[in-house]
């Protein structure tokens, strides 16, 4: 691989990184509450298609377009999280099965695909798109040019996510809190944090990170609707949180380690390089992270051993403790 394929392929892969990195960002946040959320591939979907539909609907100038995209997004997200929360820490079902019906409920065969059907957003190409902030002088640098400065806006802001996350974590009361509510429900009750709001902030602040994923595919990377666009880019964010070990540097790191498989078939494919046996096994990686993620969530010896929060995917009852 010479110098400019590897230039090109770690610049794509920091593009095709960055909705894994804010769909793994949120579900870090919605499990440090203790809270599993397996629903992000269809709150991405949701996202994707409701952003497209505000940037193709909303006649105004580009960047009041696009940031309108991006909050319509983030509310749809939110929404469907609503949806879970409501499920889990209300109602106390189960949390993998509330999470599998949403993805199904709002996957590429239920709420997302009709929505794209319905306002006729298929086959359209968007009206605006995430542009490269910077001029074409600074994306010519060699090397730092097309890495740095050939990103768009979404990728700077995910960057500024990064470090707020992990202030907030690790730096604040209330962050402080959350990883208690995550560790020991009964505990940070008992120490006055109220941890049904807690759990639903978290989880609803989770899903508005992932429709703003789902929307940087059709307003970044593919300006347009397709149904499933996403491509279960959902299930390796979750993973991602697992692969972290629930910190948000390593959630980038990941991000984009998974970004550049996922950049490096067409890349190659551009320069008449056959993937081989590569390109069936980049395909199958989302099923592939279903099946982890489903085991890992359902063993607690792995949790353990990872450092999951030790109430994450337990319904908490007041009255019990």
């Amino acid at each position: 691989m010479n110098n400019s394929l590897l230039v090109v392929l770690v610049a794509s892969g920091i593009a095709y990184g960055t909705p894994l990195l804010y769909a793994s960002l949120g579900e870090l946040l919605t499990e440090r509450a203790g809270v599993l959320n397996l629903g992000v591939e269809g709150m991405m979907l949701v996202g994707a298609v409701m952003g497209f539909w505000t940037v193709q609907r909303l006649h105004t100038g580009a960047g009041l377009s696009l940031a309108a995209a991006i909050g319509v997004a983030a509310v749809a997200g939110a929404a469907m999280a609503l949806i879970h929360a409501f499920l889990v820490i209300t109602l106390r079902a189960s949390q993998i099965v509330s999470g599998l019906a949403l993805t199904i409920f709002a996957g590429a065969a239920g709420l997302s695909s009709y929505l794209g059907n319905d306002l006729n957003l298929a086959d359209a190409p968007a009206r605006h798109t995430f542009h490269p902030l910077f001029p074409a002088s600074f994306q010519n640098w060699p090397i730092v040019g097309p890495i740095i400065f050939g990103q768009n806006v979404l990728v700077y802001v995910s960057w500024a996510c990064v470090i707020g996350v992990w202030l907030y974590l690790s730096k604040t009361r209330p962050g402080l809190n959350v990883r208690a509510v995550g560790e020991s429900p009964a505990s940070a009750d008992a120490m006055g944090i109220n941890v049904v709001a807690y759990r639903y902030i978290h989880t609803l602040v989770g899903g508005a990170f992932a429709g703003v994923a789902g929307a940087t595919f059709t307003l970044a990377i593919t300006p347009q609707w397709v149904s499933g666009i996403t491509g279960g880019a959902g299930w390796i964010a979750i993973a991602l949180v697992i692969f972290a070990f629930w910190r948000p540097e390593l959630c980038l790191v990941g991000a984009y380690f998974f970004g550049a498989l996922q950049a490096l078939a067409p890349q190659l494919q551009a320069r008449e390089i056959s993937l081989g046996p590569t390109a069936l096994w980049t395909n199958t990686l989302p099923y592939v992270m279903t099946i982890v993620v489903l085991v890992l969530a359902s063993a607690s010896g792995a949790r353990r051993r990872l450092g999951a929060p030790s109430a994450l995917g337990a319904p908490y009852v007041r009255e019990e403790r």
